[in-house]
């Protein structure tokens, strides 16, 4: 009778889930370690990266409403308050900084649509025109992703030697061998500066979209070619059917990548003009180092420089507003 009472107990807390020793769920704290231990180990980036991007940017914006120049920067903290101020120079369009900031804006402006999209055009080209095998086709793509391997100074410093006046390779070429110019040009001066920056930007960052788009068509499945092979599609017809829309998401991030390094980009003209660009070349990030470390204006190069911030975020968020909009749509 014993027996057969506490057989029914054991029975009894079986099913109801409760026997002594039964599988349970993990504990709490053990499962609070496991879901913790990738921020603990993600800690070490994410202060490296407030040290490095965020505590810079918050003291610009500090610096930003001050009255800061040569006279106060070694104590920057206690220089005075301008309050707006330097914004107010910064946009002020009838003023001589705030002229010459909207010109480097609209100069800033064209030089990025033009070379992201040759960018992008070359690259998507060629990324396409490398899809079919063929013999010497991993030696194209070598010699196409060389641009894209080199160091930044290396390549501006010798596309500098190749636009000298006298004895550069781009003149050579031009001048002396195919005669397509009455006269050497000047590359590095002038209004022909634009076109030797474009140059250099565009030969640069093309590499780049290629990789991206190349990596993207991998994602194509062939039998979809094949399928409009079979109904007659032309060649043009298939990059226009098939492969344009395929690659549409990883174009909007290719041309939002490639929008900022453009519009950001310091170290190509540096490089290649110096501390002084011309005129026709004067990107607002070359603007802003002029504003700032040559005049030692450091307060408007401040206001200046968190106003390209404000446009940059403004811009990409409109673009990705946009883009998702677009992707719902073609969805739906």
């Amino acid at each position: 009778m014993t027996t057969t009472t506490a057989t029914a107990e054991t029975d009894r807390r079986t099913v109801s889930g409760s026997t002594p020793g039964a599988a349970r769920g993990p504990r709490r704290p053990g499962r609070i370690r496991r879901i913790g231990l990738p921020y603990l180990l993600l800690l070490p980036a994410l202060v490296l990266e407030l040290l490095v991007h965020l505590v810079p940017m918050v003291i610009g914006i500090l610096m930003s409403f001050k009255a800061l120049t040569r006279f106060s920067i070694r104590d920057w903290g206690a220089a005075p308050w301008s309050g707006w101020d330097n914004y107010k120079i910064s946009v002020d369009i009838n003023a001589p900084a705030g002229e010459a900031l909207l010109h480097s804006f609209w100069v800033t402006c064209g030089f990025t649509v033009l070379s992201v999209g040759l960018c992008w055009l070359l690259g998507t080209t060629a990324a396409i025109f490398l899809q079919d095998t063929f013999r010497g086709r991993g030696l194209l793509r070598t010699l196409f992703l060389v641009p894209y391997a080199l160091p930044v100074y290396t390549a501006v410093i010798t596309w500098a030697f190749m636009f000298q006046h006298d004895n550069g390779l781009v003149n050579h070429v031009l001048h002396d061998q195919l005669g397509l110019t009455d006269k050497p040009s000047f590359w590095l001066i002038g209004d022909n500066s634009f076109i030797a920056l474009l140059t250099v930007s565009v030969w640069k960052g093309w590499p780049f979209a290629f990789l991206v788009v190349m990596a993207g068509l991998q994602n194509i499945p062939k039998e979809l070619y094949e399928a409009a092979a079979l109904d007659g599609a032309g060649m043009w017809q298939q990059i226009r059917r098939i492969t344009l829309p395929s690659l549409r998401p990883v174009n909007q991030v290719l041309v939002l990548v490639l929008f900022l390094w453009t519009f950001n980009d310091f170290n190509t003209p540096y490089v290649l003009f110096g501390k002084a660009a011309p005129e026709a070349a004067d990107l607002i990030s070359i603007h802003v180092y002029q504003t700032t470390f040559a005049t030692w204006n450091f307060g408007t190069g401040s206001a200046m420089s968190v106003l390209l911030l404000l446009f940059l975020l403004v811009v990409t968020g409109l673009y990705l507003l946009l883009t998702s909009r677009r992707r719902k749509t073609a969805d739906v």
